[in-house]
């Protein structure tokens, strides 16, 4: 059998077609496919609809998106470009890190369905913006003194997707009921505080945060956690 002229399963991996359009292209189809993702989840989009969106046959875009698959990797790598990171050369590591981390935060909530496909993003991540994120990140840790600056990037990115991704579901769910954050927290109070009766801790928990702006409280539930990561990175620094 004839080895595969496509042995990495990544659309970065493979020559871009010209387009046979002058209206369809490339970067038109993930543009398109972002509004979708954004507007109704990652369910909600396929290549047939995306096609009728564009006004184009499915058979014009597989010209230049084979699968879903390498669409998505298209769609990670196109909102990685939004995200503004801090200079390498900053004199204060730490709130270039912590900007970077609330950009990358930011974008995430700006687009639910990235923290969910992060993982399927191919094999290395090949495509620019996140080579380019990857390497800018790098460059800050490496020039902070790091030294296993990747240990280091690791551990903030980490943290960052753990809290969006949450996040992300949470604001999904608020925006699917059509209330605002604070109506649809004030309509669930009742039955939390019910449910939470008799548990002394949460009782107060629950009382403390009641009233609170519910941004302002989601702001500082990733500041306050974003310090402790930072302060934890900070004793691995050579003294």
């Amino acid at each position: 059998m004839a080895a595969s002229t496509n042995p990495i399963p990544s659309v970065w991996a493979r020559q871009q077609r010209e387009p046979d359009q002058p209206v369809l292209s490339r970067a038109a189809i993930v543009r398109e496919a972002i509004a979708m993702l954004d507007a109704d989840g990652i369910d909600a989009l396929s290549m047939r609809k995306l096609a009728a969106r564009l006004n184009a046959g499915a058979t014009s875009l597989y010209r230049h998106v084979a699968t879903k698959d390498e669409l998505m990797e298209l769609a990670v790598d196109e909102v990685f470009g939004e995200i503004t990171l801090p200079p390498a050369d900053s004199p204060d590591w730490r709130a270039a890190a912590a900007e970077a981390s609330q950009a990358f935060r930011a974008t995430v909530l700006r687009h639910p369905w990235l923290s969910s496909v992060l993982g399927q993003a191919g094999l290395a991540y090949l495509g620019p913006n996140l080579m380019s994120f990857g390497e800018r990140l790098t460059a800050l840790f490496t020039a902070a003194g790091f030294p296993e600056p990747g240990r280091a990037i690791d551990t903030v990115v980490c943290f960052v997707v753990g809290m969006s991704t949450t996040e992300s579901a949470w604001l999904t769910t608020v925006a699917r009921s059509g209330e605002t954050e604070a109506d649809f927290i004030a309509r669930l109070m009742p039955a939390a505080q019910e449910a939470i009766a008799g548990f002394e801790h949460l009782s107060e928990a629950y009382e403390a945060a009641a009233g609170v702006d519910p941004v302002a409280a989601r702001d500082a539930k990733f500041e306050y956690g974003l310090e402790v990561v930072l302060d934890g990175l900070a004793l691995r620094l050579p003294r």
